[in-house]
């Protein structure tokens, strides 16, 4: 969230749907479930259509079967989100 010229919140343009109506609809539990939402599972959960189709697609990347391990791939995501300066 950014200021405004009298220091006061704007607020973004995308509309979230707020850290209640997530957890409401079950987006909590399962591997990465660090006790709260991230603020980008909010924002790929906004779009009614790339959203699932990002979920789904990072799910078969990280849960499926293939050339690497579980770990490999969580210290293949981790390397990439740090050469990145991205804290997700």
């Amino acid at each position: 969230m950014t200021e405004d010229t009298e220091n006061q919140p704007v607020e973004a343009w995308v509309k979230m749907p707020s850290e209640a109506d997530m957890r409401a609809g079950g987006a909590l539990g399962g591997p990465y479930d660090f006790g709260f939402l991230p603020n980008m599972g909010r924002l790929i959960a906004s779009h009614p259509t790339i959203g699932p189709a990002f979920s789904g697609l990072f799910a078969t990347i990280m849960f499926q079967p293939g050339a690497l391990s579980r770990q490999e791939k969580e210290l293949v995501a981790a390397v990439a989100a740090s050469a990145q300066d991205c804290f997700y």
